[in-house]
């Protein structure tokens, strides 16, 4: 899954653009001003940036400056109608493409996979690994499938993808908020005790003990992880 950086001031424009986006599949983050972007981009990888160009703090063309010091991630500018001027700064500034407000979404979604598809054509972005291992549990993206110890392992799609997400960042603590998120792409509204049970189902079904869990852990107050065997 890809994640997508949408930073804009007016929180209203943000929070649509984050539904558009989780639609088509793509993970979401939200900043409202420059500094905020990247503060983000420090912590968390992200394949692409929708950016804003007038924000407090910081705005977008200085944003892309920093992100340029460091990152070729794709970057489309969101800028007004009639700001010309702004849009040739910021493509002066590195930015990839821009898109003017107010648009339809279907533009939107466009122009993001195909910054998306040209950036994975070049070799810009780390291609999703096939097959993810920790200890004895391996999950093939291309079958959607899983193993344990070499013997087929019958999960749910929403098992699988709870798997998959833990999988992929091997010692990250995911909140159940994180996990709803990105696997129901909804509100988390009651999240812990939805996630919860499926986290259980999951350990019945890969580990040997499941209420003491060698890879699927729990860090109470804060979320899940995946450990291997060293951890």
């Amino acid at each position: 899954m890809y994640t997508i950086l949408v930073c804009d001031d007016e929180k209203d424009i943000a929070a649509a653009i984050r539904i558009y986006l989780q639609t088509e599949g793509y993970q979401v983050l939200e900043a409202h001003s420059g500094r905020q972007a990247l503060e983000l981009m420090a912590e968390e990888r992200v394949d692409l940036v929708l950016m804003d160009i007038m924000m407090p703090e910081m705005d977008g063309l200085a944003a892309v400056r920093e992100i340029r010091k460091s990152s070729n991630v794709p970057v489309i500018f969101l800028t007004a109608k009639g700001e010309d001027e702004d849009k040739i700064a910021g493509l002066n500034e590195g930015a990839d493409d821009y898109i003017t407000k107010p648009f339809f979404p279907a533009e939107l979604c466009a122009r993001v996979r195909s910054q998306m598809r040209r950036y994975l054509e070049l070799g810009g972005a780390p291609r999703e690994e096939a097959t993810l291992r920790v200890g004895g549990i391996m999950l093939d993206t291309s079958s959607r499938s899983v193993t344990l110890d070499g013997d087929p392992v019958n999960l749910t799609p929403l098992e699988y993808n709870i798997l998959k997400l833990l999988m992929e960042s091997p010692g990250k603590v995911f909140s159940s908020k994180d996990i709803y998120q990105a696997v129901w792409r909804d509100e988390p509204y009651g999240a812990s005790a939805t996630v919860a049970v499926h986290i259980r189902h999951l350990r019945e079904k890969l580990e040997v003990d499941p209420a003491n869990p060698r890879h699927l852990k729990v860090l109470w107050g804060h979320g899940y992880k995946m450990e291997g065997d060293e951890g």
